[in-house]
């Protein structure tokens, strides 16, 4: 399983629009700084708190059905396990 951690995909989903300076983008809810420090994140317990706390964002924020969906296949197109199955 710790494979499905170290492969897994970035979150961001390709949409990378920002209303504002500081704001989350439309597509992950994501910062730019965020982005940058998910590429730096190398351990199962650090990969899977980032996941559950932009998990929990994207819920509050009505997004998540449609990230989830975007990610999946991001996530089958680039054949690796999916981290959203194990959080």
């Amino acid at each position: 399983m710790a494979k499905r951690w170290t492969k897994a995909p970035s979150p961001c989903i390709g949409v990378c629009k920002f209303r504002a300076e500081g704001e989350t983008c439309i597509g992950c809810s994501m910062t730019k700084p965020e982005k940058k420090r998910f590429k730096r994140l190398d351990k199962k317990p650090k990969k899977k708190a980032f996941f559950r706390d932009l998990v929990a964002r994207l819920t509050d924020r009505g997004r998540l059905s449609r990230w989830e969906r975007v990610y999946r296949r991001k996530c089958d197109r680039k054949a690796v396990p999916c981290p959203l199955d194990r959080i």
